[in-house]
């Protein structure tokens, strides 16, 4: 495998996934994989905090690559016993819609691995802030052995009923492994009609 270091257009990417493992060895091997791949393009990493599951594994592969890591923690989730040990450097925040802006600021781009609740409510504000105009960053979305395809088909029934436009279906970047989700991300630009703009992301 050749190791080539290519330099992305992305300084930090933010990365959505599950504070668990997942059942699958799949997700787990996805996870890491995505940490080196950001390595491979000198990508720092900016996530939710923490080392348990996903998460946890993510940033360890990032830290461990040498690139730099920011976990965004609200203060009720402060506590180890919570999140575990984060590795790198550590944003506290007030509460869960500072952290997600948070995030956002300091990233070029997002990406949801999968996840519970949680990484669904996060990916789907990426998603439609950047129909609103409020952000221009690619939103990527590792459908990892098609653990998403029930969400992609709720979003295909949503465009077919009229809930969702037809272009704005090209905001979400789709690929079943991280090199292809990156490359494809990097050429990304936006197609989609913009609803709103000039909206900001929380204070």
């Amino acid at each position: 495998m050749e190791m080539e270091m290519k330099q992305s257009k992305f300084k930090r990417i933010c990365v959505f996934c599950g504070s668990s493992p997942g059942k699958k060895n799949s997700y787990k091997e996805a996870a890491v994989e995505l940490g080196r791949e950001l390595v491979s393009r000198n990508i720092d990493l900016v996530y939710g905090g923490g080392s348990v599951g996903l998460m946890g594994l993510v940033s360890q592969a990032v830290y461990d690559g040498g690139r730099h890591v920011i976990g965004v923690i609200p203060k009720t989730l402060m506590p180890r016993e919570i999140t575990g040990e984060t590795v790198g450097e550590v944003k506290a925040v007030a509460d869960m819609h500072q952290r997600k802006a948070e995030m956002a600021r300091q990233s070029d781009a997002f990406i949801a691995l999968p996840g519970g609740y949680g990484t669904l409510e996060e990916l789907l504000e990426a998603i439609t802030w950047a129909q609103l105009g409020i952000h221009d960053k690619p939103v990527g979305l590792l459908n990892v052995d098609g653990y998403y395809n029930s969400l992609l088909s709720f979003i295909d029934k949503a465009i077919e009923d009229g809930f969702i436009k037809p272009s704005a279906r090209h905001i979400i970047v789709l690929a079943p492994t991280p090199r292809e989700l990156v490359k494809k991300m990097e050429e990304y630009f936006p197609k989609h009609e913009i609803v709103a703009s000039k909206l900001s992301w929380g204070n």
